[in-house]
């Protein structure tokens, strides 16, 4: 057999773009020994109703690609019609597909700067320019700055509340105040992955403003709160005809049966899912108060997760936490993200974040 040549220069023409563009790199896994706290994922096993609903699919067939029974079900919680819901393969799918339906070659997308490490990646494969815009000194969305950000070629902003990986949210009246500042036919997208984590009262919530605001669109996951992280199943609420444009994008029947299912099957427990989620929630509050206590100066999160600003020394503090059994999601050279996990975890992360701290 003859062996094809190796080079890192791609055999046929691809975009060059594309080829430079850093690959999305999932959470690392986690040995027998240690805590997998790297991937924002729920400890909790799924619930018994949901792995109920799931089972004996008839797999040879399609599902139904437009979800509606899964609309119906969100429009009737969000008041909204089920042609103001759109359903897609997780959140990130759909903000794949708005940013393909709203900017191209000579465009530009604004968002703050850290936060969610695919929204480069997406804007990059659309074809458009990213404008990383900054977090503030606390870790927080510096909305005046993004809005001053914004000029002609701008076709959508990303605001991501409760941010990842710095967990800090963005409150209901700043958030007005930047729908004011910018033009009315720019799209804003609004990403709460997080959101059922949130009891912070000041904060924004997107699902309330649909209607107010015909530019803005809010993207939710049933992957965190609801633990379907592996089921792959996200929704977006906001204008008709900006959520027909991005279904126009969107690769066809992405939302498995399965997920769908799941969906239906996890509605109808969430009380008890919830109640997980506030348990998370307080779990979360325990750990950043015993960090500050340890000398962290950690910013306030909103997630089921925590940051850890180790800036220079974060590659090194990666190190440290996964020797002692805490595998993290690590952003050399800024800060480390970890997320709540199990109650056993937290003895462990405690003890490995007091040998880091003392580092610093």
């Amino acid at each position: 057999m003859t062996e094809l040549p190796t080079s890192s220069k791609p055999a046929v023409r691809l975009r060059p773009e594309i080829v430079s563009l850093p690959a999305y790199k999932q959470g690392k896994p986690a040995s027998a020994n240690a805590f997998k706290l790297s991937s924002n994922e729920n400890p909790f096993p799924p619930h018994p109703a949901v792995l109920a609903a799931i089972r004996d699919l008839d797999i040879n067939r399609y599902p139904d690609a437009t979800a509606l029974a899964v609309r119906e079900r969100l429009a009737e919680r969000h008041g909204v019609t089920p042609d103001e819901i759109i359903v897609g393969a997780g959140s990130v799918a759909l903000l794949a597909q708005l940013i393909s339906a709203a900017a191209t070659v000579g465009d530009e997308v604004v968002f703050a700067w850290r936060s969610f490490e695919a929204y480069p990646g997406l804007v990059t494969v659309a074809g458009a320019t990213g404008v990383r815009v900054p977090l503030t000194a606390d870790a927080r969305h510096d909305l005046p700055a993004m809005a001053a950000a914004v000029t002609d070629l701008t076709r959508a902003v990303i605001v991501c509340t409760p941010n990842n990986p710095t967990g800090t949210v963005v409150t209901a009246e700043e958030f007005e105040t930047f729908m004011a500042a910018v033009p009315s036919d720019l799209l804003v997208i609004l990403d709460e992955a997080y959101a059922e984590f949130v009891d912070d009262p000041t904060a924004v919530d997107g699902a309330t403003l649909v209607r107010r605001y015909p530019n803005l669109v809010v993207l939710r996951t049933f992957s965190k709160a609801y633990g379907l992280a592996g089921l792959r199943v996200g929704y977006a609420i906001g204008p008709v005809d900006v959520l027909d444009a991005a279904r126009s994008t969107a690769i066809p029947l992405s939302v498995t049966e399965a997920a769908q299912r799941a969906v239906l099957a996890a509605m109808e427990v969430e009380p008890e899912l919830l109640e997980r989620v506030r348990s998370l929630a307080q779990r979360r509050d325990e750990v950043q108060e015993a960090l500050r206590e340890q000398g962290w100066r950690v910013p306030a999160s909103q997630g089921n997760f925590v940051w850890l600003p180790t800036g220079p020394a974060t590659a090194a503090a990666g190190e440290t936490l996964a020797a002692a059994g805490i595998v993290a999601r690590v952003f050399p050279p800024e800060g480390i993200r970890v997320s709540i996990g199990e109650a056993e975890s937290v003895e462990t992360l405690l003890a490995a974040t007091s040998e880091v701290v003392r580092t610093l």
